[in-house]
């Protein structure tokens, strides 16, 4: 990240298409995909494109039902054809023709952006802008992971990196029963997690005080693929939450495969899911660990996420 850094410009209002809201950006949340587009860890969709994809904004322009000065949310999935198989099926996440806010169009490390009246979500009340931003990609992506992760009524749950996605789903999990146990490095995010509710915390590679049955990788690094299918009861499913992982040691079948052992990639997630998920932030008040960064601030906050200098999650805010 230090040796690629945002540049900020002066550039015109864009231009709402034909079923498409512009909004005037609130709050944009800094996710670690953010970081993945500038440091050019995922291939290049749009050069020079304007990062940015957890954002809350105001309705300027409406269309398809929303209203001039409704507050709504624009996420990370901005399109799919709807037609192909996977869309067919319910499995829009996988639409081989999806398009991505901040990645393949101009996203909310701005003052305006635009999204599809169809995809553009609305947000729970009770939650501040800075609040809601996050909720947007980590929280849904976390929802998401925690799904695919496979996670039994009252089970036992590894959480393997404490950021901004982790520290929501651990919440989820929490209320909904489960045993947490919580494997990360910095100070700062121990004391988050301690804090929600952990049962335990210790470092991102120490084995848990039991045998998990679900665990989830939200730290970016395929070394800790290792000992979180070795913390694996049998039968437990590790997920993969992040759209880029370090490259993964060699797996050694008896140590972490063996005994129905498995693991679960995660791609965005769908529209059903975020509604899930967001429709779960209303009834049950979640604690969102922000630090607010001006907009033009935005190359500092991604790079004090690069170095975890922070708990929870980075808002930028025009």
């Amino acid at each position: 990240m230090d040796g690629a850094p945002v540049v900020m410009e002066a550039v015109g209002v864009p231009e709402a298409g034909d079923g498409e809201l512009l909004v005037r950006v609130l709050a944009c949340g800094v996710c670690r995909t953010d970081l993945h587009v500038v440091e050019g860890d995922l291939a290049v969709h749009r050069p020079g494109v304007v990062p940015g994809h957890e954002i809350v904004g105001e309705v300027v322009e409406g269309a398809a039902g929303f209203t001039v000065g409704e507050r709504v949310g624009i996420p990370w999935l901005r399109y799919t054809c709807g037609e192909c198989r996977y869309c067919r099926r319910g499995a829009e996440n996988l639409c081989p023709n999806s398009r991505y806010t901040g990645w393949d169009a101009d996203g909310g490390y701005a003052e305006y952006a635009t999204v599809s009246a169809d995809f553009a979500l609305r947000l729970p009340p009770g939650y501040g802008d800075e609040e809601v931003a996050p909720l947007l990609c980590a929280g849904i992506i976390g929802y998401h992971a925690l799904l695919r992760a496979d996670l039994p009524e009252k089970g036992v749950l590894g959480i393997y990196g404490f950021g901004g996605s982790a520290h929501l789903t651990a919440q989820v999990a929490l209320a909904r029963g489960a045993r947490v146990h919580v494997m990360t490095r910095g100070a700062a995010a121990r004391e988050l997690a301690t804090a929600l509710g952990a049962h335990s915390v210790q470092g991102a590679s120490d084995p848990p005080p039991e045998p998990l049955d679900s665990a989830i990788l939200f730290a970016p690094v395929g070394e800790l693929v290792l000992p979180a299918l070795e913390a694996l009861d049998a039968g437990g499913t590790l997920a993969l939450a992040g759209i880029h992982l370090t490259d993964i040691p060699p797996l050694n079948y008896q140590r972490h495969l063996f005994r129905e052992r498995q693991i679960h990639s995660v791609t965005s997630n769908t529209r059903r899911q975020a509604a899930e998920f967001l429709a779960f932030a209303q009834g049950h008040r979640l604690h969102v660990s922000t630090h607010a960064y001006s907009l033009d601030r935005a190359d500092q906050a991604l790079r004090d996420l690069a170095h975890g200098r922070f708990d929870g999650a980075a808002v930028l805010v025009p």
